[in-house]
C-alpha cells in the first residue's frame, strides 16, 4: 500500500513521514516517535510491523531494504537516516556496515 509521499524532499521530511505513518497505522502516541526511539523497546513495535513499516517505505518511495536490514536498524532515527540515504536524501549513514551498504546499493540504482 504505497503512501503519498508529496512534500518529502529531505531526511527531516523524511522522519516526519514515518513518524505520521507508525502513528497512523499502528496507533502509537507521538510523544513516543522520537529520533532516539528504539523501534521494539520504546515504540514496542513487532518485527512483524517493523517490517510492515519497511514495506510501506519501499512501495511509496521505490526504494528496496535488502535482506538483513532489520539486523542493522534499532532508533526510528536509524530507519529514517537509512531509507533517506537509499533514496538520495542524505549522506551515507555511519551506523550501517561496508557489507550491508553494498547490499543497498546493488539493489537500489539511486544509492549506487
Amino acid at each position: 500500500m504505497s503512501k503519498s509521499i508529496e512534500g518529502v524532499s529531505n531526511w527531516m521530511h523524511m522522519f516526519r513521514w514515518i513518524v505520521k505513518l507508525i502513528r497512523d497505522e499502528y496507533g502509537v502516541d507521538e510523544a513516543l516517535l522520537t529520533r532516539n526511539a528504539t523501534l521494539e523497546t520504546d515504540i514496542q513495535l513487532s518485527i512483524d510491523q517493523i517490517e510492515q513499516v519497511l514495506e510501506y517505505i519501499s512501495e511509496s518511495f521505490g526504494i528496496r531494504f535488502p535482506e538483513g536490514t532489520l539486523d542493522e536498524l534499532v532508533k526510528l532515527e536509524e530507519l529514517c537516516l537509512l531509507a533517506s540515504w537509499i533514496k538520495g536524501y542524505y549522506k551515507r549513514p555511519e551506523f550501517i556496515s561496508d557489507e550491508f551498504e553494498n547490499r543497498c546499493r546493488s539493489i537500489n540504482q539511486i544509492a549506487a
